[in-house]
């Protein structure tokens, strides 16, 4: 009985170079980010953690649990995030959180009104860095299931789950 590998990759070559260059083009606007001057390290760290748990990357679950830890959250909080659980972030951050979770569930879709609660929220600047840090955790995400996948085909089911 084979173990079905369920977790979601890039489909194309195409999708990946797509969110390559959409991110080489937000240089500027990604530099502002991880540099905390639109969004706290920690609120970043959050978000990540909301979408990376959607994925399932476990390299990206590794890292941004590891970063989150450096930048103020506390174990209990990591937790709670990995299991979609938003009950110990911030109360100015919880509308992100959700929208975060939506759009990765939304294979990066979000419906047109979690957009406009986003920006309604934080102003269209901060929901604009939010969005790209969605794409930036989505990249890592698809990357790290993509060599899973790699594994896994080639060790016929074995690594890579």
């Amino acid at each position: 009985m084979a173990i079905k590998f369920n977790k979601r990759v890039y489909e194309s070559w195409r999708a990946f170079f797509a969110d390559v260059g959409f991110l080489a083009r937000k240089r500027r606007l990604i530099r502002r980010v991880t540099r905390g001057s639109l969004l706290s390290s920690a609120f970043r760290e959050r978000l990540m953690l909301a979408a990376t748990v959607v994925y399932g990357c476990r390299y990206c679950s590794y890292l941004h649990t590891r970063e989150a830890l450096k930048n103020g959250l506390d174990k209990e909080e990591v937790v709670r995030l990995l299991t979609h659980s938003i009950e110990s972030c911030p109360e100015e951050e919880v509308v992100a959180i959700f929208y975060a979770q939506h759009w990765a569930e939304s294979n990066a879709q979000p419906k047109a009104d979690a957009v406009q609660r986003l920006e309604q929220s934080y102003g269209s600047e901060k929901a604009e860095a939010i969005n790209l840090v969605l794409r930036m955790i989505q990249l890592g995400n698809l990357v790290g299931n993509s060599c899973d996948y790699l594994l896994y085909r080639i060790s016929l089911g074995r690594w890579g789950r």
